[in-house]
C-alpha cells in the first residue's frame, strides 16, 4: 500500500544516499513537512536494508504499519509514549534497530520553525555506539502532473555538545541543497519511479508517429 501509493501520488523520487556504510543502530533526523514522509522514509531505509522503527501519533488508525517499524506515540498520552520510548530504546540495544525521528514530532508546513527534539539526547544517552544522520525531505510541485521529492542525507553527526543544534542546522543546509537538485534532478539518484504525466503516457505522436508538420 505504501510502495502504491508513493507511486501514485509522485511523478519521482530522488536520492541521495549517505557516502559513509552505517550499521544500526543510526537514528534518522528528519524534517517533517510533508504527509508522505513516512512513507519516503520506508523506501530510504528499505533501499538501505536498515530496520527502523517509526513513532507514528496516529498509529491507532494505522496499526498495521507495526509490521514495518510502527510503534504508537499518540499525543496527550504520556503513559504510551513512554511505553513507546523505552519499547524502543530496549529493541535499539538488544536488536539493533534504528530509529526515524521526525524532528520535534509535529508536522509543520515549509519555512516555519522547528526543532530536534529532546528525545534524541535520550536515545543517544541510553543507547551505545548510536549514529545520527540528518535526513532532509523536500517537495516540489510545478513541471510536472504530479509533485516530485528528494530525500537528502547527511553524513553522520560527530557526537558531542549542542548535538540537537547542530543536527538542526544540517538537516536546513541539506533541504537547501536538495531544492537545488529538484531544479534539474538527475535519474542516477532516482528513488522511486512514480506516475508518468499524462502527457508522457499518451504521447500520441510517439505512438503512431508525428502528425503534421
Amino acid at each position: 500500500m505504501i510502495r502504491r501509493s508513493v507511486r501514485k501520488s509522485f511523478h519521482s523520487v530522488y536520492a541521495r544516499l549517505p557516502h559513509t556504510p552505517l550499521q544500526g543502530p543510526v537514528v534518522w533526523a528528519c524534517n517533517h513537512t510533508g504527509w508522505h514522509d513516512g512513507y519516503l522514509m520506508f523506501h530510504l531505509v528499505t533501499r538501505l536494508g536498515i530496520p527502523s522503527l517509526d513513532w507514528v501519533a496516529e498509529f491507532d488508525a494505522f496499526p498495521l504499519f507495526r509490521k514495518i517499524g510502527a510503534m504508537p506515540f499518540p499525543p496527550g498520552e504520556p503513559h504510551r509514549r513512554v511505553a513507546t520510548i523505552r519499547e524502543t530504546i530496549r529493541r535499539m540495544r538488544a536488536e539493533s534497530c534504528s530509529l526515524v525521528q521526525f524532528a520535534d514530532g509535529i508536522l509543520r508546513p515549509e519555512g516555519d520553525a522547528w526543532e530536534v527534539g529532546e528525545a534524541l539526547d535520550l536515545v543517544l544517552k541510553k543507547v551505545p555506539n548510536v549514529t545520527v544522520v540528518p535526513v532532509a525531505i523536500v517537495y516540489r510541485m510545478g513541471v510536472h502532473e504530479r509533485p516530485v521529492a528528494a530525500i537528502w542525507t547527511g553524513e553522520p553527526m560527530t557526537p558531542g555538545a549542542h548535538l540537537r543544534g547542530r543536527t538542526h542546522t544540517a538537516v536546513e543546509i541539506l533541504a537547501r541543497e536538495a531544492h537545488l537538485f529538484l531544479r534539474r534532478p538527475e535519474q542516477s539518484h532516482l528513488l522511486v519511479r512514480g506516475t508518468p504525466d499524462v502527457n508522457e503516457r499518451w504521447d500520441f505522436r510517439a505512438k503512431f508517429g508525428k502528425v503534421g508538420r
